[in-house]
């Protein structure tokens, strides 16, 4: 036996922590392969451009490497009345979801602050839900995804560009934070003793998180396929562009769009302990819908404003 090993087995904290070891390392020894292989693939992106297919191709692979180091949805909760999902399902469907999650993360990238707010918002979120449920590996790397991007987001939002102090994300950091809450919401979803005990809201807790930026990329794709269009173009159909149409600065659209997710998010963990999962998902799609069809009429106003507006001073 080597000296490492021995060191290890000797000092191993994780021990300390009653974790089981053989469970849990594999999960973060694939995280931490998908962080530097998506690292890579975003830096290459940012600097000299990246073909979609082969950015796709790496996600997939990414995605992949979760549920074969023994992390997938095995379990729904009773979330359209579906409890436990066998692996042939279970698999892939946390790869689609790994997938949906990181490309949502990288489309809501659109202003300063935003992108890094909700993951920051997201993963001390979670963080808390780690602690409570004492799954402190898990916490320990959501305060670390946290922690890291304080410093991001106030550079990023309040630096001043003039003396070079701004700094920007682009797809090296979207690609890789979108990977890292993808790992912390699926971890707290999966049913598995080694990981934490049994919630039975656990996988609506975990996901609501990230609900906006979710439902709002499926709505612009849906919206996208419905005109005729290819649902990859881009267009100015995400929430943050139909705030910034209203007049509203950036920054006045950053927090608001962060405080929608941040009472999605309390609105669930907290319901989830009186009422079913399916009822608290059934009252988030209701109060979706009530927020885009007030939004569309505030922004019909807002134009028909304008409008008039031009039309009496061009007479």
């Amino acid at each position: 036996m080597t000296l490492a090993v021995v060191i290890f087995h000797k000092y191993n904290f994780l021990n300390d922590l009653h974790l089981n070891t053989g469970e849990i390392l594999p999960m973060f020894l694939m995280l931490t392969t998908g962080l530097v292989m998506l690292f890579v693939v975003g830096l290459a992106d940012d600097l000299i451009g990246v073909n979609y297919k082969f950015k796709f191709f790496a996600q997939l692979i990414a995605a992949s490497l979760l549920p074969l180091s023994g992390l997938w949805i095995n379990d729904m909760y009773g979330v359209f009345f579906i409890t436990s999902l066998p692996m042939w399902f279970g698999m892939p469907f946390t790869i689609f979801v790994t997938m949906l999650i990181i490309n949502s993360i990288n489309l809501i990238d659109g202003i300063d602050g935003l992108c890094s707010g909700i993951i920051m918002f997201s993963s001390f979120i979670l963080g808390v839900l780690f602690v409570i449920e004492q799954a402190w590996l898990h916490a320990i790397f959501a305060f670390i995804t946290t922690g890291i991007l304080l410093p991001f987001f106030y550079f990023n939002v309040f630096g001043a560009s003039k003396k070079k102090r701004r700094i920007f994300m682009g797809d090296t950091g979207s690609l890789t934070l979108g990977y890292a809450v993808a790992f912390l919401a699926i971890s707290f979803s999966m049913n598995n003793a080694d990981i934490k005990p049994f919630s039975e809201g656990a996988i609506v807790s975990a996901f609501s998180t990230l609900m906006i930026p979710v439902l709002d990329v499926a709505r612009v794709m849906w919206v996208r396929k419905l005109n005729g269009r290819p649902i990859f173009q881009p267009d100015r159909g995400h929430i943050h562009h139909k705030f910034l149409d209203l007049g509203l600065s950036h920054r006045r659209t950053m927090i608001a769009i962060i405080l929608i997710a941040v009472f999605f998010s309390l609105f669930n963990i907290i319901s989830v302990q009186y009422i079913s999962n399916n009822i608290v998902l059934a009252l988030d799609l209701v109060l979706w819908i009530l927020f885009q069809v007030s939004f569309d009429i505030i922004e019909k106003r807002v134009k028909k404003n304008k409008l008039i507006a031009v039309e009496e001073t061009t007479n």
